[in-house]
């Protein structure tokens, strides 16, 4: 297995021993005394080294790494630790130990320390990676969002929820560093689970700093109380390891929310969104079914100029098209084969000879895209069309900028424009009726209802789950919406 494969599929960024200490002094300042720990993916064993030297009560410390070899250079430092004795190292694969057993073992108030690895299901997929637990839509994902991509998972998100399991009926802390959107889930999920969990926070870590890498990451600390009155789920976002006060995370009608004093500013206005906000066509094809019109001819994205009738030609707009609202149309176009789901594509051969000896041509690459979306159904069919697509006006945002640029689309060269799907919109008749909802939509009050709900580091902020939260239609005067 070659380094990089190795390093990506373990998860392999180690802990630095600075930020190790860091964490430990963090969690002895607000109080956690633990009689055991457990480092569950300790490494070459920055938290056991850093728990040993801070938490020096503790009874029990043990380790557990699927990798000999840096067990082996481990045992090595940990000889010269004081109270060495009271650290054990064991080599075992997380996904398959019997945890249960092991933790009912352990004496006291637990601490279950660490860095469990950042890489996902899809990562270790691509890489054919194997350690990975047996694959599972333990999400609970259902429909088209487990065939699209939402049952992709954070290997660190499925470690987690089974450490939730280790304090069934007992008291003691989880603290992981982890990604910041992870770290969300496994609250929510903790929520869900009704876990006696009491004084939750994240604590922001400088991923650039202590791992070299450009993702938004945290300290994750849950204390756990069976003996707690009342159980809290709201938590506190801290700026940095050291940091003594922060802004507060919480649930509000169901909902998880960033910034609860705005959330509450702009509540009575949630809602369910009179028009639901889609996403672009969908065709996992863009070398095929994307072009640009050079010289009256649509060259495509293997470089391939061609001649195709109009008829199922449309504009289109990428998301960096749509978060630049200044930026002019650049001539491009998508080849949309149908306007609903399932409808059949043989049409195509009569209407569009061109286009439809195009796409057999193209057949064996558009019959091979793996999204189960596409089997069984037309040939060459795309996805994301319906009546809704086809309406000339439309407000649209892209779901990967970090801000709420909304843009009003209108028709270019008599044709509704297309967007791929990072893209958002709703739509709409006539341009009278998409311009008073976008000043509906772009009131103080609604952006700040929407700010309130979207969480800004992660990957694709803008969602259309929190979009559809806002209810437009409240007053036929735009001006009387926020009244």
């Amino acid at each position: 297995m070659s380094e990089r494969k190795r390093r990506i599929e373990y998860g392999d960024w180690q802990t630095p021993v600075d930020l190790a200490m860091l964490v430990c002094n963090r969690l002895k300042a607000i109080g956690v005394n633990p009689d055991a720990i457990v480092e569950p993916t300790c490494g070459i064993g920055a938290f056991v080294i850093a728990a040993s030297r801070s938490f020096t009560d503790a009874k029990t410390i043990r380790g557990f790494e699927i990798n000999a070899d840096y067990l082996t250079d481990l045992q090595a430092k940990v000889v010269e630790e004081p109270n060495a004795q009271r650290i054990s190292l064991h080599v075992d694969d997380f996904f398959v130990k019997d945890w249960k057993a092991c933790i009912d073992e352990l004496p006291g108030e637990l601490l279950v320390i660490g860095n469990p690895p950042w890489v996902t299901s899809a990562g270790l997929g691509a890489i054919g990676g194997t350690n990975h637990p047996c694959k599972s839509n333990f999400q609970a994902h259902s429909g088209f969002d487990a065939m699209t991509g939402k049952a992709n998972f954070d290997i660190s998100e499925y470690m987690m929820l089974e450490m939730l399991r280790w304090f069934r009926g007992r008291n003691g802390t989880l603290a992981l560093l982890c990604k910041t959107a992870v770290a969300r889930k496994v609250l929510a999920h903790a929520k869900r689970q009704h876990a006696a969990i009491v004084d939750p926070f994240l604590a922001v870590i400088n991923t650039k700093k202590y791992f070299n890498a450009a993702v938004e990451s945290c300290l994750l600390v849950m204390r756990f109380s069976a003996e707690a009155e009342r159980h809290q789920y709201d938590y506190v976002v801290y700026d940095d390891l050291e940091a003594l006060t922060g802004s507060r995370v919480g649930h509000r009608a169901g909902l998880l929310v960033r910034d609860v004093v705005a959330f509450d500013r702009s509540a009575q206005y949630v809602g369910t969104s009179p028009q639901k906000w889609r996403s672009g066509a969908k065709h996992d094809a863009a070398a095929i079914m994307e072009f640009e019109r050079r010289d009256g001819r649509y060259l495509n994205g293997l470089g391939e100029a061609m001649e195709l009738e109009p008829d199922f030609m449309y504009p289109l707009m990428k998301g960096s098209d749509v978060a630049n609202g200044d930026r002019a149309w650049r001539e491009r176009f998508m080849l949309v084969t149908q306007r609903t789901i399932g409808e059949q594509t043989d049409g195509i051969r009569q209407q569009a000879p061109l286009t439809w000896a195009y796409l057999e041509g193209k057949r064996t690459e558009l019959d091979a895209r793996s999204s189960r979306i596409y089997q069984n159904g037309p040939s060459f069919a795309v996805f994301g069309v319906g009546g809704y697509a086809f309406r000339p006006w439309r407000i649209a945002i892209c779901g990967l900028y970090k801000t709420l640029r909304f843009r009003l689309v209108g028709p270019i060269e008599d044709k509704p424009v297309m967007f791929d799907d990072t893209v958002y919109y709703i739509s709409f008749n006539t341009e009278a009726e998409a311009r008073a909802v976008l000043e509906r939509i772009t009131t103080p009050e609604a952006l700040r209802l929407y700010d309130s709900l979207i969480f800004w580091d992660e990957k694709r902020p803008i969602k259309t789950s929190v979009l559809n939260l806002l209810d437009w239609s409240r007053s036929e005067q735009p001006s009387l919406l926020f009244a």
